[in-house]
């Protein structure tokens, strides 16, 4: 028997999923607010977030990140400034009860005129999971002592919130994205840094300003792991100087588990975390066919490694964005989209994060991977197997905002908007995750734009509007 008011639901669902389909044909949103103009200020060499802390080669620079694939390793990285001491860290889960320890290894570099301190990298294995572990450092003169909870256990409903800041520097304007971020009531567990760290090399190289973001970013960085991606200013080379190692002060202090996942350099590698499988790659390292990170890509897709009933959230990581509707950085990206994009799309990437462009952009499920010379088809199209791409450059470093965007502005472009801020990215479960941009102008709780991600293999209809 027919019924009247099923047919009316049904003619209504497929009503509002073409409005939805006609929605991602039309032009997107720019945000209305209008920024003061001003060129952001640096933090002076003598502000308190810089400063070394008090006792003789007292650890300072504290920062973390996952240790192995699975988040059941932490990597402790520390620097003592007047001679090496010792590399052990003392761990438990007891503040009053330090039980276990490690030892790490120590290094220094130099860079034109310039030697580091004494530089430790620690990893601390077979962490239990979901756990709050403390951990001691400077053993034997100044201690400090932090905290860090470990993810839960890898698995496919597992909820995870993370933060996600990219190309911060250190400007009154990073003070207070960090500071935005920190006291957000999401509640961010890890960041997703999508590269530009310090901006050192905006200061003729000079390596002490690599020194005091360490000590900066330390507030956050020493008690939630940042899972790094490097970008174009963490290159470092600098001919003029006799320094011609990519990436050399980068390198030396920010480790990462890239050996964990069969990559052969720290500028490409991935990691689960909860229920989310995120893979880094590098922008600035070459990328194309037979290279070691196109062929480690092509393994990661390829040999089974992403199950996404363990993972079904995949995220990547990257610093120079594909699509770009600002005139600052356009289609730098665009080789290696041409490279992989097939790839994002073929195994469903639910969303991809970059940096670089200094303002905040979302587009909606895009692809262009249709030419092939001689059909023409060379324009972005909806694509319900593609990824979102989300610009979050907007961290607040010394050169400032890009505000010169294209116009009119692209149809893929669900929003953009020339301000300094950071994001949230809330698994709820295998099927839903939340996103939401916030603004440094505005209350801490204030959400300047937002999605619902739907993910692409648990629940692939159309969500990016």
């Amino acid at each position: 028997m027919r019924n009247p008011y099923h047919e009316f639901t049904a003619a209504l669902l497929l009503i509002l999923m073409a409005c939805c389909w006609f929605a991602c044909a039309t032009d997107g949103f720019t945000g209305s607010y209008v920024r003061k103009a001003k060129k952001p200020k640096d933090m002076p060499l003598d502000a308190d977030v810089f400063m070394l802390p008090p006792g003789y080669n007292a650890p300072n620079q504290v920062h973390i990140t996952q240790g192995n694939i699975d988040g059941s390793a932490m990597i402790i990285s520390w620097i003592t400034n007047d001679e090496p001491g010792t590399n052990t860290v003392l761990f438990g889960t007891s503040n009053y009860n330090l039980s276990f320890q490690a030892e790490g290894r120590v290094n220094q570099y130099k860079f034109f005129n310039y030697t580091s301190g004494f530089i430790h990298h620690c990893t601390l294995k077979n962490l239990k999971f979901d756990t709050k572990y403390y951990y001691e450092v400077g053993i034997g003169h100044t201690r400090r002592k932090f905290w860090f909870n470990t993810p839960p256990k890898v698995g496919p409903d597992v909820p995870y919130t993370f933060g996600l800041i990219g190309d911060l520097g250190q400007s009154n304007d990073s003070n207070i994205t960090l500071a935005h971020y920190e006291s957000n009531p999401a509640k961010g567990q890890a960041v997703l840094f999508v590269g530009d760290l310090s901006y050192a090399d905006n200061y003729n190289h000079n390596n002490i300003r690599w020194d005091t973001w360490g000590r900066f970013v330390e507030r956050s960085a020493a008690y939630q792991p940042w899972i790094w991606t490097a970008g174009n200013h963490e290159i470092d080379f600098a001919p003029e100087l006799g320094e011609v190692e990519p990436f050399k002060p980068y390198r030396n202090r920010y480790h990462v588990p890239y050996k964990a996942s069969n990559s052969t350099a720290p500028f490409w590698y991935s990691i689960k975390r909860a229920s989310a499988y995120i893979i880094v790659l590098a922008s600035y390292s070459a990328y194309g066919m037979y290279t070691p990170q196109y062929q480690w890509l092509e393994a990661e897709f390829k040999s089974g490694k992403i199950d996404r009933s363990e993972t079904p959230w995949l995220i990547v990581l990257m610093h120079s964005p594909w699509y770009n509707s600002y005139n600052y950085h356009y289609k730098e990206g665009e080789s290696m989209r041409v490279m992989y994009e097939p790839w994002f799309v073929k195994y469903k990437v639910d969303v991809v994060f970059a940096g670089h462009v200094h303002a905040y952009e979302r587009s909606h499920r895009i692809s262009n991977i249709a030419y092939n010379i001689v059909n023409g088809n060379c324009r972005p199209v909806a694509d319900l197997s593609a990824p979102v791409y989300i610009t979050i450059g907007d961290g607040g470093n010394l050169e400032g905002l890009a505000t010169n965007m294209t116009e009119p502005q692209p149809k893929y472009t669900a929003f953009r908007e020339a301000s300094f801020g950071h994001a949230i990215f809330s698994i709820k479960n295998r099927t839903h995750a939340y996103f939401e941009w916030h603004r440094n102008d505005d209350g801490v709780a204030v959400i300047a734009d937002s999605m619902w991600f739907y993910n692409r293999v648990w629940n692939g209809i159309h969500d990016s509007v």
